[in-house]
């Protein structure tokens, strides 16, 4: 694939104006990790707050990375490490606290599920939690009570006159210790020196030896402008402020109109054909899946044919020795699926409708078999396949069609 990386902002980008994924961005995601191209969920949400989406996506069966708190930190999404982590100094606590405490602004900041705060009560901070599935914990003395190094701290206002004189006042007393920042209208956000996106996603894309050239980047706010100027395409959401837009090569439809998906569509799926397709990857990322329980394994990918093969052993065959009929079977549906999905367009979903098989010979414990599926019928709506399976000695032992309907992503 000509990309492997889709480093991809959150709210306002994947998610729609109810915070959902639709199906047709979930679709279009999944296959696209399906074909090697890998996630970063690129967030000032708290980790806690991505890890619900990332598994929504299959990020932690299919690889991905969490971005976190706008660059504080890097979650492996397979093995659920931290790879990377930069914190605020404790030492700089009480001074925020006796500002924000000046100002009475709402402070507050994140710890794993909980979200610690000196104004439980308001409406923006319970919000907060509520958004990222954390319990609010009330603390009068904010520095003491917070007895870790944050990733970063929060003031909440609808005073916008005051957030600003504050965060301009930040920016020259705290350079060089921290970085202050405006997220939303009613947020201050402080974090380390630094930390933003694209710095972080740098940091990453070195650490993997990925390129900016093999990155897209989408997003829709200003903190987005970096990682969308780093990576080799840069998209912007219809949502985005025109400054954003000006920043980047293309601009997609809006969050309420599955801008994600038409981008992944556009600059990824489209550019799908059988030779780019990663066996390598999809039998590793199969392994834990029903084709990884049987042992089968991809081989040979073209737009007409499709082969595989399965062992005959212990998984796949009769108590008495011989390749069971439902192994057959299913090794059938899982190369006619890769064809289909190979044929499908960018806008397109296959699902398997239907499958049968004529077994005519049969296959002892110990061989391997090879199954080739050839494309019998190509339509708009369905396509029909017809599986022929061979010992390792080219004897056929079955012969099977297999119907895959065709839809629109909704």
């Amino acid at each position: 694939m000509k990309y492997k990386l889709l480093a991809l902002d959150v709210d306002g980008t994947l998610l729609n104006g109810q915070k959902k994924i639709t199906p047709r961005t979930k679709a279009a995601l999944l296959k696209m990790q399906h074909l090697g191209v890998q996630i970063v969920l690129a967030s000032g949400r708290p980790t806690h707050g991505l890890a619900p989406l990332a598994k929504e996506l299959g990020m932690d069966t299919n690889g991905g990375y969490l971005l976190s708190y706008n660059g504080g930190q890097i979650i492996n999404m397979q093995t659920n490490e931290p790879l990377y982590e930069k914190r605020i100094d404790p030492e700089m606590l009480p001074y925020l606290e006796r500002k924000a405490r000046a100002y009475d602004f709402p402070l507050f900041t994140y710890h794993r599920d909980t979200l610690l705060t000196t104004h439980p009560d308001n409406e923006r901070v319970r919000k907060e939690a509520e958004l990222n599935g954390m319990r609010v914990k009330a603390v009068t003395g904010f520095a003491e009570a917070v007895d870790f190094a944050p990733y970063k701290c929060m003031l909440a206002s609808e005073d916008e006159e005051a957030l600003t004189g504050l965060e301009a006042h930040w920016k020259k007393r705290l350079a060089g210790s921290l970085d202050v920042f405006r997220s939303e209208s009613y947020f201050l956000e402080i974090v380390p020196q630094d930390i933003d996106k694209a710095n972080t996603l740098s940091w990453l894309m070195e650490t993997l030896g990925i390129e900016a050239q093999d990155v897209i980047a989408i997003g829709d706010g200003v903190c987005d402008v970096s990682m969308i100027q780093l990576a080799g395409l840069g998209v912007a959401m219809g949502n985005a402020q025109e400054s954003v837009k000006a920043c980047a090569d293309d601009v997609t439809g809006s969050n309420d109109e599955d801008g994600v998906a038409t981008a992944v569509e556009k600059h990824i799926l489209a550019a799908v054909h059988p030779s780019t397709v990663p066996l390598e990857q999809l039998n590793a990322r199969g392994r834990h899946a029903l084709m990884g329980n049987l042992g089968i394994q991809y081989t040979y990918a073209s737009e007409s044919r499709i082969e595989a093969t399965m062992p005959v052993d212990h998984r796949t065959r009769q108590p008495f020795g011989i390749l069971h009929g439902g192994a057959t079977l299913a090794l059938a549906e899982t190369v006619a699926g890769l064809g289909s999905f190979v044929l499908c367009r960018p806008d397109e979903v296959m699902v398997g409708m239907q499958v049968s098989g004529n077994h005519l010979s049969s296959a002892h414990e110990g061989d391997t078999v090879r199954a080739v599926a050839t494309i019998l019928h190509k339509g708009r709506s369905s396509h029909v396949w017809n599986v022929d399976v061979f010992t390792s000695t080219d004897k056929l032992i079955s012969s099977i069609r297999v119907l895959n309907s065709i839809m629109k992503k909704q």
